[in-house]
């Protein structure tokens, strides 16, 4: 359900203000001048924050929706104005505006200006003149294959958009989709809710809905997409997805008068982490964030730095969250590690062997400090000092333990 969320949040939620607001009539005349603007305005902010924050994939996926939608303001899909090559126009954005999107989500980020960021510019423009080109030489030829039929026409009748399209906006939107759940990539997802801005455009163009404000909403989907990655860079710690140490020092600001705080300490991480490598280590601090994640009563988990974690229990008191500490520190201690073999290749075989030789189990305990705000620790500096001096109290008392 978490991963749901993310995924429609908030791409999902400026689509369907889109929907309510770019219908026609819907918004008043005195709002036309914003509309006509709109586009304007988000190609100049996306292009002005991609160079800052060095996102090249959502200046060319602004250009690449800035190139279909002079395309089909260009060669209008109207009865009275439009002919063949404006249906050739209309099914070529619809094959080509989601293969382009697909393609360059998938891209790495080679920098806007850099040699290899701006060889990607070349499939943009190429595509635009072999199109120009066969429009010219062989219009005939070019309709027939856009608008190739692989099923009966019944099954597409309900949309404009060719057969060819649909399956290019359902293979965009599947791959979009799936690399979301399995890499958690906000720009990314950004590009997956630009595919659906976009295919609503195309869907839409024959109900007599205007085409430049829908296709502008897309490059706002990947500008807020970009916003909110700058924002989980700054306020969440990227190993073990948790809020760091800036989200930690906003959030006790607006605290009340009654918390409770718990400092969690690995123990003996830095000896675990010579012995059995970094990457071992890093599964570890992954293994006990995910536990920090679900802490019961009402807390929530943050990254303090190396191998300390803060959790803040908001209208807690000591007492109250003594338990949910302790039933935290018992599951980390229960959960453990089965450490890679010698002879375990580093990735998974068409045809895996059972282990030879024996495995080594791994045990994981921490150590965890708490305090609350009380008359004499006002200040939330002085909580946090306050748990981490009984964090080190834990320690010397042996440590796996819970200590005020």
């Amino acid at each position: 359900m978490r991963r749901l969320y993310d995924l429609v949040v908030p791409g999902g939620l400026v689509w369907v203000a889109a929907l309510v607001c770019l219908r026609p009539g819907v918004l008043p005349d005195s709002a036309l001048p914003f509309v006509r603007v709109y586009p304007y305005a988000v190609a100049m902010v996306g292009a002005v924050l991609g160079w800052y924050f060095n996102r090249s994939r959502v200046v060319y996926a602004l250009l690449i929706l800035a190139v279909a939608d002079r395309s089909l303001v260009l060669f209008p899909q109207d009865p009275a104005t439009g002919g063949d090559i404006s249906r050739i126009v209309f099914h070529a954005v619809a094959l080509l505006l989601p293969v382009n999107l697909a393609a360059y989500a998938l891209l790495s980020e080679r920098g806007l200006f850099s040699t290899r960021g701006l060889t990607r510019l070349i499939p943009i423009f190429g595509q635009v003149c072999v199109l120009g080109v066969l429009s010219f030489l062989r219009p005939r030829e070019l309709a027939a294959m856009l608008q190739y039929q692989f099923v009966g026409v019944n099954l597409a009748a309900w949309t404009p958009i060719s057969q060819a399209g649909l399956v290019a906006f359902a293979g965009g939107a599947i791959l979009l989709v799936a690399r979301f759940f399995l890499h958690r990539d906000a720009i990314g997802k950004g590009f997956a809710w630009a595919l659906v801005a976009a295919f609503t455009t195309l869907q839409t163009i024959r109900a007599g809905w205007d085409s430049t404000p829908f296709l502008a909403t897309a490059g706002l989907i990947l500008v807020v997409a970009l916003i909110e990655t700058s924002y989980r860079m700054a306020y969440y710690d990227e190993l073990t997805g948790l809020p760091g140490r800036r989200a930690l020092n906003e959030a006790l600001l607006t605290l009340g008068s009654r918390y409770a705080v718990g400092m969690v300490d690995i123990d003996h991480f830095k000896q675990f982490n010579d012995q059995y490598g970094h990457d071992v280590g890093d599964q570890v601090l992954r293994m006990v964030a995910a536990k920090l994640e679900r802490v019961s009563g009402g807390g929530k988990g943050f990254r303090y730095g190396g191998e300390e974690f803060a959790v803040v229990f908001p209208g807690q008191s000591a007492k109250d969250v003594m338990p949910h500490l302790d039933s935290l520190r018992r599951e980390v201690q229960a959960s453990c590690f089965v450490l890679r073999g010698a002879d375990r290749p580093k990735k998974k075989p068409d045809t895996p062997k059972a282990p030879s030789g024996p495995r080594k189990a791994v045990l994981v305990t921490v150590s965890i400090g708490m305090a609350e705000r009380e008359e004499n620790k006002r200040k939330p500096d002085q909580v946090i000092q306050a748990a981490d001096q009984a964090l080190y109290r834990a320690k010397d008392a042996g440590r796996n333990r819970v200590m005020t």
